[in-house]
């Protein structure tokens, strides 16, 4: 079974260098890679001793971000690896300071895993939430070294639970320990027969519950002495969705799209020419922002810091694929509505179950809960309140996690 999973993830790698030729994001995949082991060898010291972090993507790299702190903070006689799958994650924290090595990881064949082991050494490696390479956790495994999964979530229609899971469940218990985000991932876990898991929480808020907000001068411009709504995360979809709101409301509009390629920013500035439309990137402070309604964001980075701006947050990607980040919006204390897709994000379910954030799945809803919201101080004066209110209440899990790992013997009853 392990050759045909290496032959897939080769096969995988093929189709990726084909990919290349024409995709932008599948070029950064291969020309990250090219040198990997070459600077790698020239970083690492055999006198050094390394922690290895790894991080599928962005998402799971602000999920980590302060347990990658704390780690740093806890345990300063230690380097830092951090690795990444994906570009989108890379190109944007490869100069992320409390790291000390930054790379994309190699592809997982058992003649990287093994050369890349030999070069970092690590003494500990985390793996965030729910990427799972298995050539490196076999020869972790037989190299003795220690392996969590920080933020572990499981659902029971992955593979490990399936009929035809065995192996993959075989491999999962050479991983030393999982700290799960729920009770169900646990249960998950369990019903397989691994019980080195147990409760730990998120780390996410632990990120999260450290924001602050942030002043821009464009965005202070645009916003003066107007009521404001922010859509963060946006794919066109949600933006089409917004749209008779926005033209029907007297309401400022701050979009930040999810993508921000050339394709997409033209198809917004279509679908909105006639309502007052501008890019961040192309106006400045001294703008007269009197006849503009609607400030789209196309700059990579300040959507986390900026929500404080806003009533309301709508977070898109809810009729497609799944939403986005929730808890930034959050922690800013803002009422939060989303499409459909939202149902595998705890945190979301948790946050609609105490009125604190409202689904929607159509233009109607989409005007209902705007309407209500706007109107109803005592309303949003609740949710507000709230939804911070939650995002605190759940804070602490990378303390509890690195406490476990070094201080004392996790708990498989948590």
């Amino acid at each position: 079974m392990r050759l045909m999973y290496t032959f897939a993830i080769g096969f995988y790698n093929l189709l990726i260098h084909i990919a290349s030729i024409n995709n932008e994001k599948a070029r950064l995949w291969v020309r990250g890679r090219k040198n990997v082991f070459d600077e790698l060898f020239l970083q690492c010291k055999s006198s050094d001793k390394y922690i290895w972090v790894h991080c599928a993507s962005l998402g799971e790299f602000e999920q980590a971000r302060a347990f990658i702190e704390l780690l740093k903070q806890k345990k300063p006689e230690f380097k830092i690896v951090l690795t990444f799958f994906s570009p989108s994650g890379y190109e944007v924290r490869k100069n992320y300071p409390s790291a000390d090595i930054i790379t994309y990881l190699p592809i997982d064949t058992p003649k990287n895993a093994k050369r890349f082991l030999s070069i970092v050494h690590p003494q500990y490696i985390f793996f965030i939430k729910y990427e799972y390479w298995f050539n490196y956790i076999n020869h972790a495994y037989k190299q003795h070294i220690p392996f969590y999964v920080v933020s572990a979530i499981f659902r029971k229609n992955q593979r490990f639970f399936k009929f035809y899971g065995f192996w993959f469940r075989k491999e999962l218990k050479k991983i030393t320990y999982f700290f799960t985000q729920n009770e169900e991932s646990k249960k998950l876990l369990n019903s397989i027969n691994i019980s080195q898991c147990g409760v730990y929480g998120d780390t996410r808020f632990d990120t999260v519950s450290t924001l602050q907000a942030v002043k821009y001068p464009i965005i202070d411009s645009f916003c003066e002495n107007n009521r404001i709504m922010l859509a963060g995360s946006s794919w066109l979809e949600d933006e089409k969705l917004l749209f008779d709101y926005i033209k029907n409301n007297t309401y400022k509009w701050i979009i930040v799209p999810h993508e921000i390629n050339e394709t997409h920013l033209q198809q917004i500035k279509y679908l909105y020419k006639n309502l007052g439309c501008v890019f961040y990137s192309e106006v400045s402070p001294e703008t007269d922002f009197s006849d503009v309604k609607i400030l789209i964001v196309n700059i990579i980075g300040i959507l986390r810091n900026i929500y404080h701006y806003a009533e309301v947050a709508y977070i898109g990607g809810g009729f497609g694929k799944g939403i986005h980040n929730v808890l930034e919006a959050a922690t800013f204390s803002k009422p939060i509505i989303f499409g459909p897709n939202y149902r595998k994000f705890k945190e979301a379910c948790d946050l609609i179950a105490i009125n604190a954030a409202f689904p929607v799945k159509d233009e109607n809803e989409l005007s209902a809960i705007f309407t209500k919201l706007n109107q109803d101080k005592d309303l949003l004066f609740k949710a507000s309140n709230t939804a911070s209110n939650y995002v605190l209440s759940q804070i602490g899990a990378s303390r509890k996690i690195l406490s476990a790992v070094f201080s004392e013997k996790p708990d498989t009853n948590s």
